[in-house]
């Protein structure tokens, strides 16, 4: 009896499972989509499908002028945004793994407590902003530092709920073997977090910081709106819409996108420089 022939692999199917393409694909496919938009952007079809205006969507040309006349301000802001998007997210992150090793310590108490911080995460920044901007208003006789502390205080919020549901997962998601072992050993609740739930953990601390480094960006920008003192990205966006000043506001929406966009990348870079030490 005559062997059947193994029929060839189609080319869709050999470059699904060609992995080096995948990963080129993830990149090259997110650029050209962009390059496709900014085509559509400057030859006016977006304009004429979204029946606009080059007074309300100003063109590439134009915004780039803006933002290379502006250089200096829009630095100075940026300063101000990273400032206080760096600065929750440090305070956050630490706070959002110490809830964490804390839930995995006491799970009957950490599971609700997990809970309560995770609701954090879906109560929207336009509505926790001003009441953080009331709560701070006896802080200082400073407006800026009283603006600051408001807004530092949103950003924290957002990354500790961030990573205290995902670092509790790295804590307590464990293979089984590893746990017995452990028991095997008689190792104490100390020892087996030092040297098991602790190391565990640390692919999804950067789980994690990939959610909340954009979003404290982001967070901190929308803080900005409503901040009392007139300074950052988020607040010179606001001051020159409402200027009907749209090419400056588009450059500094501009600005804000490069920042999301860099600091992803290069937290990219450093979890894959740490993660292959670690692995």
């Amino acid at each position: 009896m005559a062997q059947k022939r193994k029929r060839p692999k189609s080319l869709y199917r050999r470059m699904q499972e060609n992995k080096k393409l995948q990963a080129a694909a993830t990149i090259i496919l997110p650029v050209l989509l962009g390059i496709i938009i900014l085509a559509l952007w400057q030859t006016q079809v977006l304009h004429h499908w979204f029946k606009t205006d080059t007074f309300t969507l100003p063109l590439l040309g134009r915004i780039k002028t803006i933002f290379m006349e502006n250089i200096g301000k829009i630095w100075e802001n940026v300063v101000a945004t990273m400032t206080v998007a760096l600065a929750g997210l440090a305070v956050g992150s630490l706070l959002g793994y110490g809830i964490a090793i804390l839930a995995a310590f006491f799970p009957r108490a950490g599971k609700g407590g997990l809970s309560v911080i995770g609701a954090f995460a879906s109560i929207p920044v336009v509505a926790l902003a001003p009441v953080m901007n009331n709560w701070t208003k006896d802080v200082s006789d400073d407006a800026s530092i009283r603006s600051m502390v408001a807004k530092i205080l949103v950003v924290m919020l957002i990354a500790a709920a961030n990573m205290s549901l995902n670092a509790y997962r790295g804590l307590t998601e464990l293979k089984p073997y590893a746990k017995d072992l452990m028991a095997t050993y008689a190792a104490k609740k100390r020892t087996t977090l030092l040297k098991l739930q602790l190391p565990n953990s640390v692919p999804y601390i950067f789980v994690a910081l990939k959610v909340s480094v954009p979003a404290s960006i982001m967070t901190a920008i929308v803080s900005e709106y409503f901040a009392e003192y007139i300074i950052g990205v988020g607040r010179q966006i606001r001051e020159n819409i409402v200027l009907a000043q749209y090419p400056t506001a588009w450059a500094y929406i501009a600005t804000a996108c490069i920042l999301g966009i860099v600091s992803y990348v290069v937290l990219v870079i450093v979890q894959s420089i740490l993660l292959r030490r670690y692995h």
